[in-house]
């Protein structure tokens, strides 16, 4: 079976913003593109001062001002399959493995792509 995620890594090495939102831009038009990928993971990470980073930030700001292009945008410390929304996700993409489901990692953030 095909993953439905596109990962990408936004994180390693830092990257400026607007190298972010290229990688976000294009990571959408993949999907938007494709008959199998739904999902796109960001691997932002969460900082070197444990409350959270400016590339997350940024990853968050850059969902919430493009929130019409997604159906669900799922906080990694919520990726889990007692949430509602990764439940629902999973149930319209089909289920699959992922090594952060479960993890509560909040150095990811799980778009739902329309």
């Amino acid at each position: 079976m095909t993953s439905p995620i596109l990962t990408i890594d936004v994180a390693h090495p830092p990257r400026s913003s607007d190298a972010v939102e290229a990688e976000l831009l294009d990571a959408w038009t993949q999907i938007r593109n494709s008959g199998s990928l739904h999902v796109v993971k960001i691997i932002h990470g969460y900082g070197s001062t444990g409350k959270g980073g400016s590339t997350k930030a940024f990853v968050q700001n850059w969902a919430f001002h493009h929130k019409t292009k997604f159906k669900r945008v799922i906080d990694g410390t919520h990726y889990n399959l007692y949430d509602n929304d990764t439940q629902e996700m999973r149930k319209e993409v089909g289920q699959y493995t992922d090594p952060d489901l479960q993890r509560s990692n909040p150095g990811v953030t799980v778009i739902w792509v329309k």
